[in-house]
């Protein structure tokens, strides 16, 4: 990290194995009438979590430096939750250099002073761990915990920035919670709180009940709401574990229609259209139930499609003959959180003017993240052009400021923050001259460059690093002064408008990433999820958990999936297939094992693969290159792998499967874990990933093909570099039909001159 910073909350979904049973109670106590009433509760009734700073977005220790830094952290507290007790859990280091009855670590919760650490002088330079209790009192929904260093290496005049002045703080320092739970009133106006809330930094985990046989068109429905919540969860994630007659203690969904209900849940209101409402617990009042409702499974995708596009006004505890105008049909790769690719796209659509501004000597990065269509042809490109237009408090004089610019964290180019002009001369005439009409402003500039589309995944983020020189102007004479300021214009702009979308299939990165090729469609509507013909809970679980994935991927419900069984496949032969199951429930496996690259035999699975380096490095030979392109992996079980893997469809050319495919029951929770994990998705890749727990291997398979298509000539120059032989043939022809023609002029020549004779 970069000096003094704000860093925003991003829970990691290692936060939520944590913490993921903390919002279930284990008492059915009334609900609290006061925040009063809540500190009082019993301990029976409070629950208890920790994040780590690393799961609060902090992704690397930090140093604080110089004489009075500061670093804050932000995190929220859910609203349906009141904080007993808070306690802050540092583990940190501090130079054996400090004057330790002047030097100090002052802990502040939303600019009040919670607590000051002395720093001893016999733990100076070897870790420790310090443990302060904060006031409850002090915390908000929305909160910044700021830890300021006080450091002094001396009594005489001070460097500001003298390299005896630092603490090192690891990322695994941690912020321990007590919680009371708290009820809230019944209100659709409040969606998507209670059920989600954007302020708890956890995973999302949300039931989702049915009854004990839901249709196809119900799950249909379910899908559209789960992509809702996977969109609004974002970052967090979300899993939505299926429930079949059953209403656990909890916050949950229940989906409906007169003849397909859950059994038994006798407060399920009255059904007379598409309705959604949202009514307390039957088995816990601290919790509440959010009822999507239909006559028949037409009136309840209405519903859900209405929640899921915020196209109904929701306000009161019920909304009945919701209603739900045509939809205008999508286009390719029009999802929101896509960066367009049929035009240039200004930075200030991409992140707020707030984020795009810093302050320091010492500044944060500017963070712009930015998702990109996985299928970008970028072959034989100088790189993705940026109008970069920036603007900086001028340095008093030209030194060794720069911006830097980063592509996660890959060093992309430098440009120099310079002095305004007459800095260097302001007693010349020129120099007076500049300085009235220029004074010290803040400095406009505009670069342009191309970022190596090497160093862009479909998940990037692009980073600028102002790093401002210090002025030394001698003993007792350095003063810091807090006026220096720094921005990304929102009018700069990045264009990918350029580049043709074609890609080598099957690309398990891409899926793991973005959810293409399904995504190409923000609606999902030319994918069709295939469950086996005796779905379960499982299978259901795992297929909402996709939906929710989709929609954090696109920022759209998954209006238009389609949701079939394995026998009714071949009515959806011109979509891609998105195929759930293991290899004993699901058919299809065993069907269409001869295009697959792993296929079912008794007990034995085959895999047909090549060496994944050869995709990366192809001009890497090895002795036995001969026999690297194919090799044949067996396993005589799955019971413990989980197997990612995609083909083109035997129905359709250029069309994709992608399989979920595991005998054991947690097969598919490890493969969905994996995709939620920022550490784990970038190991999947190539045509085969074989997932166990954070462990992944990735191959690639012995058959490809390719999906999209490229203008005429960048084909021919395509597939000419790389088939050379054909551009030897080419040659060889060329010349053939050269020579045959010249041939011909001169035979006709010869004639004429003959006759003339």
């Amino acid at each position: 990290m970069f000096g003094a910073a704000i860093v925003t909350a991003s829970v990691t979904p290692d936060a939520w194995a944590q913490s993921k049973k903390t919002r279930g109670f284990t008492t059915e106590a009334g609900e609290p009438s006061s925040v009063s009433a809540v500190l009082s509760s019993p301990a029976s009734q409070l629950g208890s979590y920790s994040f780590t700073f690393k799961q609060l977005g902090v992704t690397q220790p930090f140093q604080l430096r110089g004489i009075d830094p500061i670093y804050s952290v932000s995190f929220t507290v859910p609203p349906d939750e009141v904080v007993t007790a808070l306690k802050l859990k540092l583990d940190f280091t501090y130079s054996p250099s400090l004057l330790t009855n002047l030097s100090h670590l002052k802990v502040m919760l939303n600019g009040e002073v919670a607590q000051t650490i002395p720093l001893p002088k016999e733990n100076a330079g070897t870790p420790m761990v310090r443990e302060v209790s904060i006031d409850p009192r002090l915390v908000s929904d929305l909160n910044r915990l700021s830890l300021q260093f006080i450091a002094h290496y001396t009594l005489d005049c001070e460097d500001p920035f003298h390299s005896s002045l630092w603490l090192n703080m690891s990322n695994q320092s941690s912020l321990q919670f007590t919680v009371a739970p708290m009820s809230g009133v019944n209100e659709l106006a409040m969606l998507p709180a209670p059920f989600f809330d954007r302020r708890d930094g956890r995973r999302l985990e949300r039931p989702f009940v049915f009854g004990s046989n839901p249709s196809i068109a119900t799950l249909e429905a379910a899908g559209i709401v789960a992509s809702w919540f996977g969109e609004q969860a974002s970052y967090r994630g979300a899993w939505f574990p299926a429930q079949l007659n059953k209403l656990p203690t909890d916050h949950v969904v229940v989906f409906a229609t007169s003849d397909d209900r859950p059994q038994g849940l006798v407060d399920i209101p009255a059904i007379n259209g598409p309705s959604i409402s949202v009514a307390p617990h039957p088995l816990d009042s601290r919790f509440k139930v959010l009822y999507v409702l239909g006559r028949d499974a037409a009136e309840l995708r209405v519903a859900a499609t209405s929640l899921g596009l915020g196209k109904t006004a929701l306000a009161g505890q019920t909304v009945s003959n919701v209603r739900l105008d045509a939809l205008k049909p999508r286009v390719p790769y029009d999802a929101p959180r896509w960066l367009p690719s049929d035009r240039p796209v200004k930075f200030g659509e991409l992140a707020t003017l707030e984020d795009l501004n810093v302050r320091g000597l010492s500044p944060d990065l500017v963070r712009v993240n930015i998702i990109t269509p996985p299928d970008l042809f970028a072959w034989n490109s100088p790189g993705v052009p940026f109008d970069l237009k920036y603007r900086y408090t001028p340095r008093p004089r030209q030194d060794k400021s720069n911006l830097n610019i980063l592509v996660n964290e890959k060093y992309v180019n430098s440009y120099p923050l310079l002095a305004y002009p007459g800095s260097e001369m302001p007693d010349s005439k020129l120099g007076q001259l500049v300085g009235k009409y220029a004074p010290g402003e803040i400095l406009p500039a505009e670069v342009k460059f191309h970022m190596p589309v090497s160093h862009i995944r479909s998940r990037s983020q692009v980073q600028f690093h102002f790093s401002f020189d210090y002025p030394k102007e001698g003993a007792c004479r350095d003063v810091v002064l807090d006026n220096t300021r720094a921005a990304i214009d929102p009018d700069s702009e990045l264009d990918i408008s350029k580049f043709p979308h074609y890609i080598k299939m099957p690309d398990m990165s891409a899926f793991a990433n973005t959810g293409f090729p399904f995504t190409r469609m923000a609606d999902l509507s030319e994918t069709a999820v295939v469950l086996p013909d005796n779905y379960g809970a499982g299978d259901i679980g795992t297929y909402l958990t996709l939906m929710g994935r989709m929609g954090e991927s696109t920022g759209l419900p998954v209006y238009g999936v389609s949701v079939t069984r394995a026998a009714d496949v071949q009515k959806y032969a011109n979509k891609d297939i998105l195929m759930i199951g293991g290899t004993t429930s699901q058919p299809l496996l065993k069907e269409w094992a001869k295009s697959m690259p792993f296929s079912v035999d008794g007990q034995a699975r085959s895999f047909s693969l090549t060496a994944l380096k050869q995709k990366f490095m192809p001009w890497y030979e090895t002795p036995d290159a001969k026999t690297l392109p194919l090799a044949d992996l067996s396993a005589n079980t799955l019971a413990k792998d989980a197997v990612l893997f995609g083909f083109e469809s035997p129905m359709q050319k250029g069309r994709t499967v992608v399989a979920f495919t595991s005998d054991r029951a947690s097969g598919q929770a490890d493969m969905l874990n994996a995709l939620m994990d920022a550490d784990v998705v970038p190991k999947i890749q190539g045509g085969v990933a074989v997932i166990r727990g954070k462990e992944v291997d990735a191959m690639e398979t012995a058959s490809h093909y390719f999906v999209g298509s490229l203008p005429p000539l960048m084909a021919v120059r395509w597939a000419l570099s790389n088939n050379s032989w054909v551009a030897v043939l080419l040659i060889v022809l060329v010349a053939i039909i050269l020579a045959g023609v010249f041939y011909t002029l001169l035979r006709r020549q010869a004639s004429r001159r003959s006759s003339a004779k």
